[in-house]
């Protein structure tokens, strides 16, 4: 593993729900002093409860100053302007992000000490829309970690966040990607594009088959058999269509769904066997899983959709769970553990299946499935992919090719407070 490095991580939130940003940076900071920057300025606040609430939540982010969340883990969120658009708030970002970052290195580096230690730099990627920050640190690798199709999410101006994009992959050494489609889009435009999926923090969700029924929560106890769950964000790119319409023609069937709402839930009003249960912590999930007879992964295939591969996936079958999933490239090879439906009859037809499988064989059967695909192993393999193999030629000025000058050599230099 990656070992006595400084690592900026530039991600989403820090206090969101788990995510593989969360997984691999928690490991590396075992053996790295972490930076995590919360980048919150992808794209224009609308004016609606949700954005403002979510503005207020990042002004008292960024009022609280950094903080340690692990003994070599700091989560920065400095104050940007949410106008990813507009040059001007761009420039005022990238001067911002410069000086508290700077800063926060030093404290970072000293840890508590009199004196700074010296280490080498490394920047990570989970955002494509920060290119001007690579050519301003002096970093021994820049690793571009590619986990969605940025340029489809809802609210994204998606033709400045493909240059943008662009302009980041000219500026990385690796790219990682964790999907099929992914890797096909990044391999057109860098040369040392890899392909490593999502892991799973397998004995946390394996859990969940040595639970006691006592342990499965006092708001599911009650629910009629069989319960299909959800655990994840409930965006736009839920089908819950799809549900609703499922669970009118099947009103014997439960269905539980754990989240935050983010989009209208009405089509789901008036269904007594739909339970929205609202986010729930991580460290409870296990006896939620207790309750379900198989998971959902109920996604819309739209353009962001079929770029993803959903951790929860990996999570249901630590839990031992049969999943309904719609038809993204990434669960086809866990067949006939994941079956695939995107309309309502092919739901009712391939739940039988699933549910036929939670009775007649044995949950260890799907956990064995993704009993190799921990973090640590994922984290293992990218520890050997950005320290072994050859990068391709970094961009020092990751502009557009047409407006560039040739490229300069890539420094190794060690971070100095």
């Amino acid at each position: 593993m990656i070992q006595d490095r400084v690592i900026i991580c530039v991600a989403s939130n820090w206090d969101d729900h788990p995510t593989s940003k969360h997984h691999v940076m928690r490991l590396l900071a075992e053996q790295n002093e972490v930076l995590w920057i919360n980048y919150h300025a992808s794209r224009r606040p609308r004016l609606n409860h949700t954005d403002v609430r979510l503005v207020g939540r990042r002004l008292r982010q960024v009022w609280a100053g950094p903080r340690r969340v692990a003994p070599r883990l700091l989560v920065l969120s400095p104050f940007l302007v949410p106008l990813p658009g507009l040059a001007t708030a761009r420039r005022c970002n990238d001067w911002i992000l410069r000086r508290q970052v700077r800063h926060a290195l030093r404290r970072l580096a000293t840890g508590g000490r009199s004196r700074a230690v010296r280490r080498p730099l490394q920047l990570w990627l989970f955002t494509p829309d920060v290119p001007e920050l690579i050519p301003r640190l002096d970093a021994e690798r820049v690793v571009y970690y590619c986990v969605d199709d940025y340029a489809a999410f809802s609210g994204f101006d998606a033709r400045l966040m493909e240059q943008l994009e662009t302009r980041t992959l000219a500026a990385s050494d690796i790219v990682v990607t964790t999907s099929p489609r992914l890797y096909e889009r990044c391999r057109k435009h860098h040369d040392c594009v890899h392909l490593v999926p999502h892991g799973v923090d397998f004995e946390h969700f394996a859990a969940a088959q040595t639970l006691p029924p006592q342990a499965v929560p006092d708001e599911l106890r009650d629910l009629p058999r069989p319960v299909f769950g959800y655990m994840g964000l409930i965006d736009e790119y839920v089908d819950l269509e799809l549900i609703a319409a499922v669970a009118r023609r099947r009103p014997d069937w439960s269905f539980a769904l754990l989240g935050q709402v983010r989009r209208s839930t009405d089509v789901l009003a008036g269904l007594s066997n739909v339970r929205l249960l609202g986010p729930r912590p991580y460290q409870a999930l296990p006896a939620y899983c207790r309750a379900f007879d198989v998971g959902l992964i109920p996604f819309r295939m739209n353009r962001l959709v079929r770029a993803v591969n959903p951790i929860k996936l990996r999570e249901y079958l630590a839990a031992g769970l049969p999943v309904i999933s719609a038809p993204l490239e990434a669960v086809l090879p866990y067949a006939p553990a994941v079956q695939t439906a995107s309309t309502v009859e092919q739901f009712l037809s391939v739940a039988q299946v699933a549910l036929r499988l939670a009775v007649e064989t044995p949950a260890r059967q799907r956990q064995e499935l993704v009993r190799t695909e921990s973090w640590r192993a994922r984290v293992e393999e990218l520890s050997w992919l950005v320290e072994t193999l050859p990068s391709a030629e970094r961009l020092a000025d990751p502009r557009p090719a047409d407006t560039r000058a040739s490229p300069a050599p890539v420094k190794q230099p060690v971070l100095s407070a």
